[in-house]
């Protein structure tokens, strides 16, 4: 048995925060780092660069895991605000979240962020030109690192911490237990014996939270879930926005249905992507800080969100089975062109071809309607008329849309102002906690329960 003050459970963005704090502070806490994936270097899809478009469903998926989690293969977009992204200042107060965030950022810079540029959202001329066709542009500082650059820094931040705390990749944790005043953390390779034990599995460890949580009862809140699609267009429609601010989170109300759909992500010159989460394939978007790797084409996604009462509670599930509709339809992602959706007719491989938009991934021409209910389509649908507004082409024939991109949010586990749960000493951070949903604020809770704990010795 190998004992340790505090276990962290998880490397991803809060994880990885929390254990630079701890190694900085440096006052003598023994501190360990427990993950399934691996360190950044060997973080490598093995269906990327080759013809293989579908998941081939590996025991653990690199893309979700190992050092720097699901943010670590992102395009490294951290947005300093409270307007989205979680609501870690409920916590914090909204003044100590906003300079949790800009310490993230300056760490970042530290550790390679180098001349990365600070884009705001406070741009007058634009938000005015938004709300004359009820768009409201939500504030933001936006620090785009790019794919690129996000891992250089993990790796710079591994190199940091890996002399001053241990970590264990490949181990996955099976069982959380309280002994007297410690937790015993049983893994498939081992047993750990701490004081503290800081929950920070990410999106990807929602179930097995869950478990956790039941075990202990603590208790639970189910959140909500985003459904949408992946917008892919010619970057000179969205240059005059994304110039000024890069990453425009827009939010538009729906006249048919009140529904609230809102751009997401958004990578200028960049890429569209696959991504696994739990076997299940969908879709994200990279961007890249260097220009050699810059595409001529812009993607955003468009999500539509969903809360659920009584008596259905599991938002996620529901995600889940369109998302898997539409891995049986198309054998992963589908594409279709934006006309021919509007048109009620299926995109094909001939009329894809037909196109003036060349695509960035490879996916299966088809039909968004079989998938997608009506009502989150419609909502889609309109909200691109709108768009087209503040962006013309962006109702282009051509213009692609990806499906289906789902955001998947933990449920909401009950915790403090310090992170905690109702069983002293068990941290629940992150995005795994359903406080935050950002990297920024998943980084930030990492650094504020580190300072909270370290008090303690």
């Amino acid at each position: 048995m190998k004992e340790y003050d505090v276990a962290i459970i998880g490397a991803g963005a809060s994880g990885v925060f929390m254990a630079y704090e701890f190694a900085k502070l440096d006052k003598g806490i023994k501190v360990c780092m427990i993950d399934r994936g691996g360190p950044i270097e060997k973080r490598v899809c093995p269906i990327d660069g080759r013809k293989i478009t579908s998941c081939i469903h590996c025991k653990t998926c690199a893309i979700m895991n190992g050092f720097g989690g699901a943010g670590g293969m992102s395009d490294g977009k951290y947005n300093i605000t409270n307007s989205f992204g979680g609501d870690l200042y409920s916590h914090t107060g909204r003044e100590e979240a906003i300079e949790l965030m800009e310490y993230v950022d300056k760490v970042n810079l530290e550790m390679g962020g180098g001349d990365a540029k600070l884009y705001s959202t406070v741009s007058t001329d634009l938000k005015a030109e938004a709300l004359r066709y009820d768009l409201h542009l939500l504030d933001a500082k936006v620090r785009h690192l790019g794919t690129d650059r996000n891992r250089q820094i993990l790796q710079n931040i591994y190199d940091y911490v890996k002399d001053k705390i241990d970590i264990y990749f490949h181990e996955e944790v099976q069982k959380v237990e309280k002994n007297g005043d410690k937790f015993l953390l049983t893994t498939d390779r081992d047993t750990y014996s701490c004081k503290q034990t800081a929950i920070a599995a990410g999106r990807s460890g929602s179930k097995w939270i869950s478990g956790v949580c039941e075990k202990f009862g603590i208790a639970t809140k189910s959140n909500r879930v985003d459904i949408g699609v992946r917008v892919e267009l010619p970057a000179a429609v969205f240059e005059h926005i994304t110039s000024k601010v890069y990453e425009s989170k827009i939010v538009f109300r729906t006249k048919k249905y009140g529904d609230l759909v809102r751009t997401f992500c958004m990578n200028p010159y960049g890429e569209v992507v696959n991504e696994n989460t739990n076997g299940i394939i969908t879709v994200n978007g990279h961007s890249y800080a260097d220009p050699k790797l810059h595409t001529d084409n812009t993607n955003f996604a468009l999500l539509v969100s969903n809360t659920f009462s009584e008596p259905f509670r599991d938002s996620n599930l529901y995600g889940e089975s369109i998302a898997k509709l539409s891995n049986m339809l198309g054998g992963g992602v589908l594409v279709q062109r934006f006309g021919d959706l509007v048109a009620g007719r299926r995109t094909n491989d001939h009329r894809l071809s037909q196109g003036f938009l060349e695509p960035t991934l490879k996916a299966t021409p088809g039909d968004l309607s079989l998938v997608i209910p009506k009502r989150q389509l419609d909502d889609i649908i309109e909200m691109i008329y709108a768009l087209d507004k503040i962006a013309p082409g962006t109702a282009n024939y051509d213009t692609l849309l990806y499906g289906v991109e789902v955001k998947f949010y933990n449920s909401k586990v009950s915790v403090d102002d310090h992170l905690e749960t109702s069983v002293k000493g068990l941290y629940v951070l992150g995005d795994g906690s359903g406080v935050t949903h950002s990297l920024s604020q998943a980084s930030a809770s990492g650094v504020y329960a580190a300072r909270i704990i370290s008090e303690m010795y």
